[in-house]
């Protein structure tokens, strides 16, 4: 052993087993202070840590327990504990290890260190190792956009807050560790996992100097309205935006007077017809064996008979052609199935009439089909209405020559139409299948359709309902949205990043409206990362707020639930750079699939048996002695593992400037005030 090495030992190891070791200290102290030659080290601290060496490396220990046991002396009192000959143990783990000379922290432990080896304090360049705080930024040159040469500092890692163990010795996660894979905060209300969270944006977007994080893309689903309150210090060069959800006429309120210039405002918009099947069947609640079928066709149908003329489903006059011999089809087959039904003469012509009213080709109308509809049934073929019964029996034939074999009906090709289109195509889709002998699909369906139809008139889901004649560019085309949600403009034929953070406030939306909005939106983004070339060029992280509302382990007794959407984007986004950051203070009710693709985990205060319990399934690798203090954590303190940390660290969260929205009432305040008070709250 070097000889510095050895004016640091303060014990030997005197127990080895497979889960711990026991250090005891060298007699003659009176306490657990040890003083060293660069400092005074008090070792007694749980959490923190000693070294052993090993020919070229130390085995990293953490303190996990404390004890004393008397010694017996001749003339003691036996009421007194004698400090100074009394004996000392550590109980300590092993935890990683790392070179003597120079070299980086390894988290793990492949030899153990043998009896009587000797126990070294740890000093503050061990620390620095363990800790992982000695990389520097980075100096480099990039060039613009014009080709200019620029220089800029990029750092490797960002503070996240002080050590809850070395008193404000910072803690430090690497970058590309922490934002290159997905990422939990978890802990019970009022723990301040929302601090955390803008806490780590804030921290992203706080560097001064050139080279500032304007490349990054944060999407945050706030479902507390929390979040907009915390860009307010940061610089300006950083853009926003921000699209609220809301009742139509409601006032959104301005940005404050410091994010003026650098935010837009908007009502938060989601166009149905960029929803996907399933999404439809999770809005309307569509159950899978009946209703979804008939929901996939009414889809399908809303783009065989488009609301706006202009807009091509695939381009080509032979295809058109067919196109139209479907259109002929569906509507011939359901005509002469309501001539053949069992309803009076007058109910089979409004039917028919209101069906062409709003569906009709230029064979199948109102002009070319009305004629044959007026018969008196009864009288003979001979008899004073002859024109009538010949007139019918040419309907008949025009409808029978457009009847085909049953044909493929195009699918749901995401073409704009209204929701009261989709009403209308929803009862022709009925009509069809009953033509088609399936005459119950009426009453299994009746739920859909009423379903819909509340959909339609609840002005909740009014962000859904974009107008079909007045279109914009992000309306159209799911890429052109998802590029205005990121801050991606195309300029000169080539992209350009306008913004950095995109806030969607849902604070003002139900649980099933967050679902579905989150849901459609995530898929939106991963669908845009996985066709983007080069893929993984310009990363996405979305922010989770309350994930175990719409990322539930439970599965939907729907057709679909959200979850689905995430549990996708958990495993497999990060090969195309969509990564989530997941916020809940219920992991035990968070997707475990979710969670068990996070790579890096901020732990709170959590008290839950449920939910510790969860979390000690999710991590096999931490001391149960670590575990332990989760109950007990102060507010604002968390523990950090993963890949972005050496090694799990109690951490106090480094202070968010400003905080979210999401301070705790001050009950005495509110509750004790002079009569008539004046309030805070504005009409």
């Amino acid at each position: 052993m070097a000889r510095d090495d050895a004016s640091r030992a303060i014990g030997k190891i005197i127990s080895v087993s497979a889960d711990r070791l026991v250090v005891e200290l060298h007699g003659g102290s009176d306490n657990f202070t040890i003083v060293g030659f660069d400092d005074i080290h008090y070792v007694a601290t749980l959490g923190s840590y000693l070294t052993v060496p090993m020919q070229a490396e130390y085995v990293v220990l953490e303190v996990v327990g404390l004890r004393e046991k008397d010694t017996p002396q001749p003339r003691a009192s036996q009421t007194e504990l004698d400090k100074a000959s009394s004996a000392k143990f550590l109980d300590v783990v092993p935890v990683g290890s790392m070179p003597i000379q120079g070299g980086s922290f390894r988290f793990g432990v492949s030899t153990f260190p043998p009896l009587y080896a000797d126990a070294l304090y740890a000093r503050d360049e061990d620390l620095d190792r363990i800790f992982n705080v000695e990389l520097s930024s980075e100096t480099e040159t990039k060039k613009n956009a014009a080709g200019d040469e620029q220089k800029g500092s990029i750092p490797h890692n960002i503070e996240i807050g002080t050590s809850a163990i070395f008193k404000g010795y910072p803690v430090k996660s690497r970058l590309d560790e922490l934002f290159g894979g997905h990422l939990a905060v978890l802990g019970n209300t009022g723990s301040g996992k929302s601090c955390t969270v803008a806490s780590i944006f804030q921290s992203v977007f706080m560097k001064p100097e050139a080279f500032a994080a304007q490349g990054a893309a944060f999407v945050i689903f706030d479902v507390n309205g929390e979040y907009r309150r915390a860009l307010d210090n940061i610089p300006t060069w950083i853009k926003s935006c921000y699209l609220k959800a809301t009742e139509p006429g409601m006032r959104i309120l301005d940005a404050s007077e410091k994010r003026q210039t650098a935010e837009i405002k908007d009502r938060f918009k989601l166009p149905h017809w960029f929803m996907s099947v399933n999404e439809w069947a999770l809005l309307l609640r569509a159950s899978e064996k009946s209703q979804l079928p008939a929901l996939q066709t009414a889809l399908g149908l809303t783009t065989l008979f488009q609301e706006t003329p202009e807009t091509q489903v695939m381009e080509g006059k032979a295809v058109e052609d067919s196109l139209k011999v479907i259109r002929n089809h569906v509507l011939a087959k359901i005509i002469i199935s309501i001539l053949h039904s069992d309803a009076s003469s007058p109910s089979k012509v409004d039917r028919i009439l209101a069906l062409l009213n709003t569906f009709s080709t230029d064979e199948i109308s109102n002009d070319t089909v009305s004629d044959g509809l007026y018969i008196d049934f009864g009288q003979f073929k001979d008899g004073p209405r002859t024109d009538t019964s010949e007139k019918y029996d040419k309907l008949l034939e025009l409808l029978k020559a457009h009847v085909k074999d049953d044909p493929a009906l195009p699918g749901y090709g995401n073409i704009p139409f209204s929701f009261e289109r989709l009403q209308d195509a929803l009862d022709l889709a009925l009509f069809y299948e009953e033509a088609s002998g399936n005459k119950q699909i009426r009453e299994y369906c009746s739920q859909l359709v009423t379903r819909l139809k509340s959909v339609i008139d609840n002005p909740d889901y009014e962000f859904l309902r974009a107008d079909v004649g007045a279109l914009q560019d992000h309306d159209r085309e799911p890429t052109q949205y998802v590029d205005r949600l990121l801050g991606i403009a195309v300029d000169g034929g080539r992209y350009k990043k306008e913004r950095q953070i995109c806030i969607i406030d849902l604070n003002d939306a139900s649980d099933e409206i967050v679902e579905l909005a989150s849901a459609v939106v995530a898929r939106l983004i991963f669908d845009r990362m996985r066709r983007a070339d080069p893929r993984n060029a310009m990363p996405v992280h979305l922010i989770l707020e309350e994930a175990h509302r719409y990322i539930s382990e439970k599965p939907s007794r729907f057709a679909i639930d959200a979850g689905i959407t995430f549990q996708r984007i958990a495993k497999e986004g990060r090969k195309y750079g969509a990564f989530l950051i997941v916020a809940s203070q219920r992991p035990s009710e968070l997707s475990k699939t979710v969670l068990s693709q996070c790579n890096n985990f901020i732990i709170h205060r959590i008290q839950n048996p449920d939910d510790l319990s969860q979390i000690r399934q999710m991590t096999p690798f931490i001391s149960e002695t670590v575990l332990r203090r989760l109950p007990s954590l102060p507010k604002q303190h968390a523990l950090i593992f993963g890949n972005s940390v050496n090694i799990p660290t109690t951490f106090r969260v480094r202070d968010a400037d400003p905080t979210p929205n999401s301070n705790d009432t001050q009950v005495r305040d509110i509750w004790y005030v002079p009569t008539d008070p004046k309030t805070s709250w504005t009409a």
